[in-house]
């Protein structure tokens, strides 16, 4: 924990934006330097211009990537163009929009020239591509997520409305690469103003908010009253909570509108950096202490930059734990939502509370249990087949009130006005909830920790099978099952996971450090975690010694 963690940030922790920008035009990656390079991760391209990461080129080239990539795809529609409040984010949509109008693609952006959040990208998408659509729409949304000021993001998503396949990005990140190599000579482009010209619109916010009735019950919080404080910590949500409650007659209040690249408003997150990270105490120190003095709100809730996580305080638990809350929530929906069919399962990534299991349990739903990565939720979510998806870093969506997609990317809007309906239709907070569901299924403590690793370490850890464990045995509790594959999908999930009775650990290579990430569970207590915790190294050791 950095000394200063949940503090102000001071002038020498904010990023020079002017500097930020200009690097983004003047530096130019190398092709040759695996840290400059193309490379997605379980969602999309990160980086930061300073670094030579995230520059013009690479935008550019990714760019000019998906638009062959969906040609290929047979993809005609439009393409809708998503963006947050970043300071690299803005440099990035003028390169976008440029590279999409000389290539004659069709793109739709913000009717309101506002910023526009993963969830109603996905929204739009899947809206567009409803029945009678002959063009199937995609889309492009330029975020980082809750990554510090200095960093850019690029996300592509498919027709299928949510996070693009292992097998899109990496053509993608291919054809980029390539396209670097050759100093961009494939990629076309036209002036910002010419590209401006041909800008197709799109009313996101209107579209959006005025869906939100078919999958939450609006009416449960105007009856019980809920007042809520929305503070979009300087993201791109920041346009949509005073639509949300002018429209649908909400007692909400946005917590804090400002909208600044360098996010000085922002108390520091644990390790000492500015990050919008809904889900850390020290993240959110601003808005918990809110809840502890005003005693205005019952639920007050935070989103990342690009709205696709939540961060849920109530006024007797203060900032709840993710896992928790998706546990609340798997619980709630499936008593709530009568018109979901009794064969629709509840989906959760394997590094997820094993209290949803129990939850799902409890509830006689199935289990579909993924590896990291919302993108493999898509499907469920699309055929109505999982009711929700959701991750343990905060992410999370499920379907309408009558069974059918909402989303097929993580909706950090949606989750926090979930937290209101259930308190405003059961007279209790989700974080009440959660304790009945610990006192019904038992209270587990979680964590995660890191373990250093060499490069080699890593991949030989992200290729192991069950028969490199040889252990028998996990802090005193037999081991029940090792698995390398989620038991969902029979994806790979990178790593290795090893359960008992009544604890787990799973381990997973960094993709950015010279670490793996262990996950760990227990519902036996703090002390049998530290032992799963301790033992785990032991296990992967050996593992990785075979």
């Amino acid at each position: 924990m950095h000394p200063r963690a949940g503090q102000p940030a001071r002038p020498e922790d904010l990023v020079d934006v002017d500097a930020l920008i200009r690097s983004y035009s003047e530096l130019t990656p190398d092709p040759a330097d695996p840290a400059q390079r193309v490379s997605f991760g379980t969602s999309g391209h990160r980086g930061s211009s300073f670094d030579s990461s995230f520059n013009e080129a690479h935008i550019a080239a990714i760019t000019q990537a998906i638009v062959e990539y969906r040609a290929s795809e047979g993809v005609t529609g439009p393409i809708l163009i998503g963006r947050d409040t970043h300071a690299l984010s803005e440099p990035a949509f003028r390169t976008t929009l440029e590279v999409l109008a000389a290539n004659d693609v069709e793109f739709l952006v913000d009717s309101r020239d506002g910023f526009t959040p993963t969830p109603a990208v996905s929204h739009a998408i899947l809206k567009l591509n409803g029945a009678g659509s002959r063009r199937q729409a995609d889309g492009i949304i330029i975020t980082p997520s809750h990554n510090p000021p200095r960093d850019g993001g690029f996300k592509y998503n498919p027709p299928s409305g949510g996070p693009a396949s292992s097998a899109a990005t990496s053509a993608i990140a291919a054809r980029a690469n390539a396209l670097l190599t050759e100093g961009l000579a494939g990629v076309r482009r036209v002036s910002f103003e010419q590209a401006l010209a041909k800008a197709g619109r799109y009313d996101f916010v209107g579209q959006y908010v005025d869906d939100l009735p078919s999958i939450l019950d609006l009416e449960a919080i105007r009856r019980g009253k809920v007042k809520i404080g929305a503070d979009p910590l300087g993201g791109a949500s920041v346009g949509y909570w005073g639509e949300i409650a002018d429209r649908h007659g909400l007692d909400l209040k946005i917590v804090n509108a400002t909208v600044d690249p360098r996010w000085a408003f922002m108390p520091l997150d644990t390790d000492g950096k500015i990050r919008m990270d809904c889900s850390s105490a020290s993240a959110m120190a601003n808005l918990i202490q809110i809840m502890k003095g005003s005693g205005s709100y019952q639920i007050a809730t935070g989103n990342d930059a690009d709205a696709d996580r939540h961060g849920i305080v109530t006024a007797d638990g203060g900032l709840m734990n993710p896992n928790h809350y998706l546990a609340v929530a798997v619980d709630y929906l499936f008593r709530h939502r009568e018109n979901w069919g009794h064969d629709v399962a509840v989906g959760k990534t394997l590094v997820s509370s094993s209290m949803i299991d129990r939850v799902a349990a409890g509830l006689g739903r199935g289990l579909f249990e993924t590896p990291v990565g919302f993108k493999y939720f898509v499907p469920g979510l699309l055929d109505g087949s999982i009711g929700f998806g959701g991750e343990e870093s905060a992410g999370a969506s499920f379907l309408r009130r009558d069974g059918s997609v909402w989303t097929t990317d993580k909706d950090g809007i949606l989750l926090a006005l979930l937290a209101a309906e259930i308190t405003g239709a059961t007279g209790k907070s989700p974080s009440e909830h959660y304790t009945e569901l610990a006192a019904r299924h038992g209270a587990p403590a979680y964590a995660r920790v890191d373990a250093p690793a060499t490069r080699e370490q890593k991949a030989k850890l992200g290729a192991l099978s069950p028969k490199n464990v040889a252990a028998d045995t996990l802090a005193g509790e037999p081991i029940t099952h090792v698995l390398t594959e989620a038991p969902g999908n029979n994806e790979p999930i990178g790593g290795l996971k090893v359960v008992t009775e009544n604890a787990w650990f799973a381990a997973r290579p960094s993709g950015t450090e010279d670490v793996y990430k262990i996950y760990a569970e227990s519902f036996l207590g703090e002390d049998h975690l530290r032992k799963v915790q301790d033992e785990a190294r032991g296990v992967v050791a050996e593992a990785l010694s075979g």
